[in-house]
């Protein structure tokens, strides 16, 4: 049963890679595995508006990641469009707001890294009239783009090409999402920002040190740009070898120390099942940047555990009005005032 404040409140999710496990089964199966597999824990969780990113595995870069990122693209309007009474994508806070109006999930999508894209900053125009609205420039390594922060190191700062696609997308009405990219890109990214940035899944460096995390200095600079930084709920990100729900509280207490309540999310990137789904059996324990990819926090293994978090802010003694901002009034302040739906011209 969901807590009462976690029921009334808007639970916003702005990472949830199930695209990317619906579109590894036959195409006539993308429908059905939503509705039978993902939207039973969205409702169970709370969840009202979920961003869902299209992620290219490595397999198809980088000859087919635009393909795939247009297949990605189509499964989310299928998924829509078959579902249209409990589910809507959703292109800017109008129709956020009917959506939960309606009381229906409401979907907005993103890139992740825009592989597909490439140096080709033309395309973003071609994405965002497909309904594409949140964007990333990189995942770990390096793109045309950007670097990721895996590549921290080299001290890189946007490409010309990825100071095109930055431009390009202030100009649409997308919003930037600084999770993945270099520490020296997220610098560079808060100079030419003109309108708030987000985070969409990323945690405190200064709790646990390692590159996909924010930096304090970062987290106050994405603050005083008016942006929001969504907590990433996995697990080695978290901690080295704690990892349980309070470590996860931990990283949201730190972070709204040091932005302020006004600028914290929730950006769970639940992989448990989809790693499960598109990554082959193995008897070895598969890691990335690392870190182990089999450890998770006890009952936040996926969407439905969500109430958990809002239980814990509760006995950490928060009141209640601040535990719904972070729940997701404040990612939804932020798609009300900047997502654009207009024609991209």
């Amino acid at each position: 049963m969901i807590d009462d404040l976690h029921g009334r409140s808007v639970v916003a999710d702005t990472h949830n890679d199930l695209l990317d496990a619906i579109v590894h089964r036959p195409v006539e199966r993308w429908v059905p595995h939503f509705r039978e597999r993902w939207l039973p824990q969205l409702h169970a969780g709370g969840v009202n508006l979920q961003v869902l990113p299209v992620f290219i595995d490595d397999v198809f870069r980088p000859e087919g990641a635009l393909r795939q990122t247009l297949r990605m693209i189509e499964a989310a309007h299928r998924i829509a469009e078959a579902n249209a009474d409990t589910v809507a994508l959703c292109r800017d806070g109008a129709e956020i707001d009917a959506a939960l109006a309606s009381d229906r999930i409401a979907l907005v999508l993103a890139l992740e890294s825009a592989p597909g894209v490439g140096e080709d900053v033309e395309l973003l125009e071609t994405l965002f009239r497909l309904g594409v609205r949140v964007a990333s420039l990189a995942h770990f390594g390096r793109t045309a783009l950007a670097d990721g922060s895996g590549e921290d190191a080299t001290g890189s700062r946007l490409t010309r090409a990825g100071v095109a696609a930055f431009a390009e997308m202030e100009r649409l009405g997308m919003i930037f999402d600084v999770s993945h990219l270099s520490a020296a890109g997220v610098e560079h990214v808060l100079e030419l920002a003109t309108r708030p940035v987000m985070a969409t899944h990323s945690s405190a460096r200064a709790l646990r040190d390692h590159h996909r995390n924010l930096t304090d200095d970062q987290l106050r600079g994405i603050a005083a740009n008016g942006g929001v930084v969504c907590v990433n709920f996995f697990a080695p990100f978290l901690h080295e070898t704690d990892f349980s729900l309070d470590r996860l509280i931990d990283h949201i207490e730190h972070i709204a120390g040091v932005m302020g309540v006004r600028h914290v999310g929730l950006g769970p990137d639940f992989v448990k099942e989809v790693l499960e789904d598109v990554t082959p059996p193995c008897c070895e324990a598969q890691f990335v940047e690392g870190v182990p990819t089999d450890r998770f926090i006890p009952g936040l293994e996926g969407p439905a555990g969500l109430p958990l978090v809002t239980e814990a802010l509760q006995k950490r003694g928060w009141p209640d009005d601040d535990i719904a901002l972070v729940l997701g009034q404040n990612v939804l302040d932020l798609f009300r005032s900047e997502l654009t739906r207009g024609s991209a011209s």
